[in-house]
């Protein structure tokens, strides 16, 4: 199972670069960079690639309306050069919030326009012909009826090979319809709260269906799942730190009758408990939303206890599929001590 965190964010840029090579030397496989709307992850992500060496650097996610299919095949090329082949392209739909309030741009069809930019950025990095793409969100040339210069677009062929014809593609999902696109279509699966005894009631059908969709050549998906880790005999405090955050997901991320992250707490089995944070957070009662997030749900998607919990825990993970631990660690904790867990961690797999 190889390990994966978030680029460390304390101290500015440059203390976080020096974070990130001091993780990647105490075993570090992936780094995900984020963007948001802040600034771009691209930008952090080559300068990642000059002061590391064998980390692999993972936007983490570019979101898909903000760059055209074919710049974002270009930047995941761009990547992969710079970095010598160690670039994955994550990619997500972020939400209407961001992409209509932020960008300006309609938060339509995220299902049609992924699988789209995934067949165009594919097309692009394996440089076997000009590029050409007729979908129904996507067109390359754009048509003669669309254009405004008369039909001047010409097909055109990246002018560079890319390092790799085919860059790993990761993405952010969590619908049942996006996981299943997932595991058709992707290299690897990024989940949020997945509690490994559960994951197979909460995406077992959307796994099924999409890999038996998969091309065999694309290999078996990687699940990238995990969350805080904090190994010792007196943690269990820990836990409660995340309280906040799964309340605002679950309590306060979309509406009351469209909430991806509400459904999923229901299909682990706490329908109850779900309805609860979200009629306590939409009320303006965050403390008390926090307060009624199951613990059984925390102790299931993060990693907190004594050395031997852990690697009972990491033997569950395992079980279910995932491949790739996506670990955080408690803000309580100095950098010096998330390194000696890191460390701790990767003695355990």
């Amino acid at each position: 199972m190889k390990l994966s965190m978030q680029m460390p964010y304390g101290g500015g840029f440059e203390k976080s670069v020096e974070q990130t090579v001091t993780l990647e030397k105490a075993g570090l496989d992936i780094v995900y960079v984020a963007e948001a709307y802040s600034f771009d992850a691209v930008t952090a992500m080559g300068y990642l690639a000059a002061k590391t060496s064998t980390v692999q650097i993972a936007s983490g996610i570019l979101p898909i309306y903000t760059r055209t299919p074919s710049l974002i095949g270009m930047t995941a090329a761009g990547l992969d050069y710079v970095s010598g082949g160690r670039a994955i392209l994550g990619l997500g739909a972020s939400g209407p919030q961001v992409i209509e309030g932020f960008h300006g741009v309609p938060y339509d069809a995220p299902l049609g326009r992924t699988r789209e930019i995934i067949e165009i950025c594919r097309k692009l990095w394996a440089r076997e012909e000009k590029l050409t793409y007729d979908g129904k969100y996507y067109q390359l040339p754009l048509p003669q009826d669309r254009s405004k210069s008369g039909g001047l677009g010409k097909p055109l062929k990246i002018i560079n090979h890319p390092v790799r014809p085919r860059i790993p593609i990761h993405i952010a999902s969590l619908g049942p319809k996006n996981i299943e696109l997932t595991a058709e279509l992707a290299e690897g699966w990024l989940p949020i709260f997945y509690v490994p005894e559960k994951a197979d009631l909460a995406f077992g059908e959307a796994l099924a269906a999409g890999n038996a969709k998969r091309d065999p050549e694309l290999g078996p998906l990687d699940i990238v799942a995990g969350g805080t880790v904090a190994i010792g005999d007196d943690v269990k405090g820990v836990l409660d730190f995340a309280r906040p955050l799964v309340a605002l997901y679950v309590g306060g991320m979309g509406a009351r009758d469209k909430n991806f992250y509400n459904a999923l707490v229901q299909r682990y089995g706490y329908e109850a408990e779900a309805k609860e944070i979200q009629d306590l957070y939409l009320d303006g009662k965050k403390d008390e939303a926090a307060a009624a997030v199951p613990p059984e749900l925390l102790e299931g998607f993060n990693l907190v206890g004594p050395e031997g919990y852990v690697r009972e825990r990491l033997a569950a993970f395992a079980e279910s599929g995932v491949t790739v631990l996506n670990v955080n660690f408690p803000f309580t904790m100095s950098f010096e001590e998330q390194v000696a867990q890191l460390e701790r961690l990767r003695g355990l797999l």
